[in-house]
């Protein structure tokens, strides 16, 4: 017996940046934060619970992956087959139109994908706050990608996974775009995880970063509501820079910068001297992100092409929240 189900997911940019965790087990971070959706990049998955199945088999972009990789997949699993009360293997398939492990939000979208489908196999039909609960559970960011346009990830109250989940801000469609300057899409040699326990344990600017972090969100989502595009560009580079002030306070220093991240970030304020609003963020990764007007966006990305090759430029909209996919969907 076979149930399927098929889930489409965007990545997201933190605005205001996830970059620590009160609780590793359970992904409940050190503070809440903020995001941007995106439609350039997402995952879609299918699951199939098939009792003929004596494991789960998990196959990334038609590569069979191995027991490590499977393993994580199956503890995710099992958050849904625990509360179905089933036990059934799952054949997994899982295609990723965005870069892995190269600072451009994979894991958000795979998660947040693979939650969606998992909640379609299994029946289940949580809700979406729920949902992103338990996509939380498989990376901290997917939470976020469960919704689309500006979205906050609460950081709860307690140790009670329940207490952190995603919130819909606002749905992003005033002019809003952002750019991708794709410096290095190759894995990197760090990985957030690493990175972020790394930080919090050596990194002296560390309380700082999660008693500003508090108050930005609160700048941001106020900026949001007036539409103030200005002040929200402000206070997105802000936070990126100072989420990476602390890891180059950490011991070993953390760097995920490269020679064109600089030149990136130099060109976006070169460019914002020219009257053009555009504003720079990065997550764990030498890929630079450009927060700006979608009606602005061709002329920003003319000029970034003085810099950079066209395959370097990807732009972006806003990306909308999970979606199930029927089988004519389903192009695989």
């Amino acid at each position: 017996m076979k149930s399927i189900g098929r889930c489409r997911a965007h990545t997201n940019i933190a605005l205001i940046k996830y970059w620590g965790k009160r609780n590793e087990e359970l992904f409940l971070p050190m503070n809440s934060s903020l995001s941007l959706t995106l439609d350039a990049f997402y995952t879609d998955t299918e699951v199939t619970l098939d009792s003929t199945l004596d494991s789960d088999i998990f196959f990334l972009d038609n590569v069979k992956q191995g027991d490590k990789e499977t393993a994580k997949i199956t503890n995710f699993l099992n958050l849904f087959r625990n509360r179905a009360n089933i036990e059934t293997k799952a054949c997994i398939k899982s295609y990723n139109h965005v870069p892995t492990a190269a600072g451009l939000a994979s894991s958000a979208s795979a998660f947040s994908a693979l939650a969606g489908a998992t909640n379609q196999a299994t029946g289940l039909n949580l809700d979406l706050k729920t949902l992103s609960t338990l996509a939380r559970q498989g990376s901290g960011s997917a939470t976020r990608s469960i919704y689309g346009g500006f979205v906050e990830w609460y950081m709860g109250e307690s140790d009670l996974s329940e207490s952190s989940f995603a919130i819909p801000v606002d749905d992003a469609t005033w002019d809003i775009g952002m750019i991708v300057i794709a410096v290095n899409t190759g894995r990197k040699k760090l990985s957030s995880r690493v990175g972020m326990k790394q930080t919090i344990d050596t990194s002296p600017f560390y309380s700082s970063w999660v008693e500003t972090a508090t108050k930005d969100i609160e700048k941001i989502k106020k900026a949001i509501s007036e539409k103030d595009f200005i002040t929200l560009g402000e206070i997105t580079e802000s936070n990126g820079m100072k989420m990476h002030a602390t890891m180059l306070g950490a011991f070993p220093p953390i760097s995920y910068w490269e020679p064109d991240s600089v030149k990136a970030i130099q060109k976006v304020r070169e460019i914002r001297d020219m009257g053009l609003p555009c504003y720079v963020t990065m997550d764990a990764g030498p890929n630079v992100k450009v927060l700006c007007k979608k009606s602005d966006m061709n002329e920003i990305e003319n000029k970034l092409l003085e810099d950079f090759t066209r395959d370097q430029i990807i732009p972006s909209g806003v990306g909308e929240g999970i979606k199930l996919l029927s089988q004519d969907e389903w192009n695989y």
